[in-house]
């Protein structure tokens, strides 16, 4: 047997310490590649991909719940007016009367302070309080079930850090019988179906995130899907417009129909989105709310999912055009007193063709107001005017004024039916008891 010298021996050693250290490289250095594709590489984990991110690190998380909060809009809704942020309070209008959004801060007695991760959940993916009570659709979980997880598991690390209010949830203001829990049993049965989100694996990781955005936390459907006279979604009418019930405000169809976004580019949608005027229109009335308390804290990125999302969505051919309303006067007389009106009052602003002066003054021609079968946002402007949000891309939004008191009900019917059969598609034209409804008062 051959007896190495102690220099061959530490020379062994050497080269042995060498072949493990490499070999713990190659290791780690494979394991770095195989979690770098899981987390960039849209074939290896397609629902992971729709998430910003998953990490466990509590900072990461709480960041995200913050964020999420933001898409979802919990504090539009869980602050009144004046009130503690997310300590409730705030009513919102419903057919059947008022719902008072809850204080989800985690005060302990009051909020959701004794509340576990689980408790979260189950109201968010199955629309059932802490206790086992239907929560009212009011609070929309039938677009919340299809936040993941790992998502609703930040939302609540993040409300957990919140200020906690002592603030009684006030009791709804229903009618009978929609005041007894019980007939929610009866709706859910036919409106409500729990499920998380399914990436679509036909399509790519940016419409998928858009997707889920808009379907989830941004509950794009409470609004602009028509609702029958039980509130709930109407089958086949997904995104495809209709009266806010409650707040008479019309959501325009978000499908790709001549009355919807079919004209639109991704970036005029996304511009909206986050700025709460584009090329294209400008946001009103809730939507304005909308954008100025959540849309406009997104990423550029996920704005631009969404724009991608919607603008792929097909129509559904169900657009409602108008029947014809019969006046007093001729049709054209209407439209030339219109025409007059709008030349002495609009023209300055919204300029002689109808295409405005963009961030300042919002176009008329093909927008959603002028093409929409509704002509209620546009009344309702007319009548009331209003401004956009202000917003990191547009802080000093111009307003439009009240024409209400300056101009009377034939009048505001005549303007209005002369920008829609001017710059839209619908030669109909507007009653003034649609204008007298939008005022609030009940016509013939």
């Amino acid at each position: 047997m051959t007896t190495l010298t102690p220099a061959a021996i530490r020379t062994k050693r050497t080269l042995k310490r060498i072949l493990i250290g490499l070999a713990c490289v190659a290791v780690a250095a494979s394991l770095f590649i195989v979690g770098y594709q899981t987390l960039v590489d849209p074939g290896s984990d397609k629902r992971s991909s729709v998430l910003t991110n998953t990490a466990t690190n509590p900072a990461t998380t709480l960041a995200r719940g913050a964020y999420l909060a933001r898409a979802g809009n919990c504090m539009g809704c869980h602050t009144s007016r004046g009130g503690q942020t997310y300590a409730g309070g705030r009513a919102i209008a419903t057919p059947f009367g008022d719902v008072f959004a809850s204080n989800i801060t985690p005060d302990t007695d009051t909020g959701i302070g004794r509340w576990s991760s689980d408790d979260f959940w189950r109201a968010l993916h199955n629309g059932k309080s802490k206790d086992g009570r239907f929560l009212y659709p009011a609070f929309p979980y039938p677009s919340y079930t299809q936040v993941t997880r790992d998502d609703a598991d930040a939302l609540y690390a993040f409300l957990r850090t919140v200020a906690p209010v002592r603030q009684i949830n006030r009791e709804h203001r229903l009618a009978f019988p929609y005041n007894q829990r019980i007939v929610l049993a009866f709706w859910r049965t036919f409106y409500f179906r729990p499920g998380e989100y399914q990436p679509d694996l036909s399509q790519t990781q940016e419409w998928n995130r858009g997707a889920y955005l808009a379907q989830g936390l941004g509950h794009c459907a409470a609004c602009h899907t028509p609702k029958n006279t039980l509130g709930g979604s109407i089958a086949g009418r997904n995104f495809d417009g209709g009266v806010i019930p409650g707040l008479n405000w019309y959501a325009p169809p978000l499908t790709g129909g001549t009355d919807a976004l079919g004209h639109w580019s991704v970036s005029d949608i996304a511009d909206l989105l986050g700025n709460g005027v584009s090329a294209r229109s400008a946001a009103f009335g809730p939507m304005a709310e909308v954008v100025g308390t959540s849309l406009q804290h997104l990423t550029a990125q996920d704005l631009r999912a969404m724009a991608v999302y919607l603008k792929s969505l097909p129509s559904t051919g169900q657009e409602r055009s108008r029947k014809m309303i019969a006046h007093a006067e001729d049709d054209e007389a209407v439209l030339i007193r219109g025409a007059k009106l709008y030349e002495q009052h609009c023209a300055n602003c919204h300029g002689d063709n109808g295409r405005g002066a963009p961030s300042a003054y919002p176009a008329l021609k093909e927008t959603t107001s002028a093409t929409a079968g509704n002509p209620l946002n546009a009344v309702r402007m007319v009548v009331n005017g209003g401004f956009p949000p202000s917003t990191k891309g547009n802080p000093r939004p111009y307003g439009m004024p009240p024409f209400g008191t300056l101009l009377n009900d034939d009048e505001i019917a005549s303007v209005v039916s002369y920008v829609r059969n001017q710059w839209g598609r619908h030669k109909s034209l507007v009653s003034a008891n649609e204008v007298r409804r939008a005022r609030g008062v009940t016509g013939d």
